[in-house]
């Protein structure tokens, strides 16, 4: 079982990230599948790995469903807990467009439900009925789910990705241009109808609803260096995409997302929470 367990344990931790955006909710459910698991008789079990991702999704289905009442009540906008990715990383994960930071900022749209179904069709394959067993209901029902759910990420999945090069060039453009203050090529590198979303959980000082526009998010961008003045940065590979970590006394202090059209930032994420950096 042990063998069997280390080959099945990135699909039923990805299973379990993909439904609740949280690492540590992700990691104790993948614990309890495992402790559930060993001591079970799995004899009559046919497909072992469909058998475990099931048990992840339900119980991450359960979490979820409490975790939303949590998250209403969040003080200002909530992003994903970043998941540390790429060749260094000791925890091979099941990789795919569905981890990426928008995909999981859209997916937080989604009932449970829906994202139940969409994460257990869209990405492991499982079958309607066995989708329905998880959720309490009938195939057909689970069916809808996943169209609607399939709907609403539709916009996310079309959009087109920049390379991992340009990806880095711009941050590293956009943090240089902070740091000399330049508003004119902060300008120059975002998108005119630009979002910035920032994610302090209410344990430090973040915009508390998204900002718009290349001129009010470069004056902010500004500020935030003049006010935390930090002394250490390093692009890290998260949720499958490059990132920009920025340290102060050698904490982390900021961990910046970023999507890009066409050379320009049309979005940026900022997480500030000092909660959701534990595991990195």
């Amino acid at each position: 079982m042990v063998t069997d367990w280390e080959s099945h344990r990135p699909a039923v931790f990805g299973a379990a990230y993909r439904i609740l955006g949280s690492v540590a909710e992700a990691e104790d459910v993948t614990q309890e599948v495992w402790l559930r698991a060993s001591s079970a008789d799995l004899s009559q079990v046919r497909d072992l790995r469909a058998w475990l991702v099931t048990v992840a999704a339900r119980m991450s289905y359960n979490v979820l469903k409490s975790a939303r009442v949590r998250r209403e009540s969040y003080v200002g906008p909530w992003l994903p807990e970043p998941l540390l990715t790429g060749p260094d990383v000791a925890d091979r994960v099941l990789m795919d467009e569905s981890v990426s930071t928008a995909m999981l900022v859209v997916m937080e749209t989604l009932t449970p439900a829906e994202r139940v179904a969409l994460v257990l069709h869209d990405v492991f394959d499982l079958p309607f009925d066995q989708i329905a067993e998880v959720l309490g209901g009938t195939p057909a029902a689970s069916r809808k789910l996943a169209s609607r759910a399939r709907a609403r990420v539709a916009a996310v999945e079309e959009r087109p990705r920049a390379s991992r090069a340009e990806t880095e060039r711009v941050l590293e453009a956009f943090k240089a241009a902070a740091d000399a203050g330049d508003m004119a090529r902060l300008v120059e590198l975002l998108h005119p109808d630009a979002v910035y979303v920032a994610d302090g959980g209410g344990k430090v000082t973040a915009a508390r609803r998204p900002v718009h526009g290349a001129e009010t998010i470069a004056k902010l961008a500004v500020r935030q260096i003049e006010l935390r003045r930090p002394d250490a940065f390093r692009i890290i590979e998260v949720n499958g995409y490059p990132a920009m970590a920025t340290y102060r006394g050698g904490e982390l202090v900021w961990l910046d997302t970023v999507e890009i059209a066409d050379g320009r930032i049309t979005a940026w994420r900022r997480l500030a929470n000092p909660e959701k950096f534990g595991h990195i």
